[in-house]
């Protein structure tokens, strides 16, 4: 009886040992590819990071003002050419830049400061005239640019970032 336990045993032992060297002999998924090749493939940084930036615009829309229809899908570093009609005015959002092409625009705020003329270095207050051809940072929300008073014609205005008209 026990040369018969001990037979049981040591047949338990050998099965068990062949089994997990088995196991251990076999190779992982992937192992003994070539790198480049379609079974193990070889990607640069840039296209993981494009694969990640068009996932991520794919969840927003691509629109950050879905219920105002005056506001364009654009990119930050797009610039768009804007036409602003008499008794109209282009607000802009925050870090908007504003560049007047033709036509005459006065500064709109709601608030004491004002618009920062980066051209001329130097600050531009509510009602004063925009230059043309200067560069026009907008640092918040609520601001914007308006034709001037008496001007029948439109202003054309180079805009990079957001705005809505109203």
């Amino acid at each position: 009886m026990r040369r018969v336990v001990k037979l049981i045993a040591l047949t338990s032992l050998v099965g068990g040992a062949m089994v997990t060297g088995s196991i251990l002999n076999t190779p992982a998924d992937g192992a003994g590819t070539t790198p480049g090749t379609t079974d193990d493939p070889v990607v640069t940084k840039s296209y993981v990071d494009q694969q990640i930036q068009q996932a991520l615009n794919a969840g927003s829309g691509g629109n950050t003002n879905p219920t105002n229809p005056t506001q364009p899908s654009q990119g930050a570093d797009e610039v768009k050419n804007v036409a602003l009609k008499p008794g109209k005015i282009l607000i802009a959002d925050a870090g908007t830049e504003f560049i007047v092409r033709s036509g005459n625009a006065v500064i709109y705020t709601e608030v004491s400061s004002g618009v920062a003329d980066l051209t001329d270095g130097k600050d531009l207050l509510n009602g004063q005239a925009a230059p043309k051809n200067h560069l026009l940072s907008f640092p918040r929300e609520g601001r914007g640019i308006q034709v001037k008073e008496g001007q029948t014609s439109n202003l054309i205005v180079m805009v990079r970032g957001g705005y809505t008209i109203k």
